[in-house]
């Protein structure tokens, strides 16, 4: 059992940044973020597995950062350069199988509670 509890969004200007933060209860070989809007499927907006090795959604690249703290077992994600359609709340997920698919959100068996992001135009 992996509990996950996510932190760091809130509200922002278009440009602005901001730093989500996943504190995880044990350490998973993947992990990610997803983003689920209303009316829409949850969308993977990056992920990392346990060489660090990160998959982004093309949106996402470029702007984006995910990392991961072992020594904690926090995952974050750094969001430069926000934008209107980045809004969302974002998920953190978490596996204990290392994830052909990292970013489509079947794969995961643990998930946390969501943090929402808003970004202003």
């Amino acid at each position: 059992q992996v509990q996950l509890v996510e932190s760091g969004g809130g509200s922002v200007q278009a440009g602005e940044s901001l730093r989500l933060s996943c504190a995880a209860s044990s350490s998973s070989t993947t992990m990610g973020w997803f983003r689920q809007v209303p009316g829409k499927e949850r969308e993977g907006v990056a992920a990392i597995d346990n060489l660090g090795r990160p998959s982004y959604v093309d949106t996402a690249k470029g702007r984006f950062t995910i990392s991961k703290d072992r020594a904690t077992n926090t995952l974050y994600l750094q969001m430069n350069s926000l934008k209107a359609e980045d809004t969302g709340m974002y998920y953190c997920a978490a596996d204990l199988k290392w994830l052909l698919r990292p970013l489509i959100d079947s794969g995961y068996k643990y998930w946390g509670q969501g943090t929402q992001v808003t970004v202003s135009s």
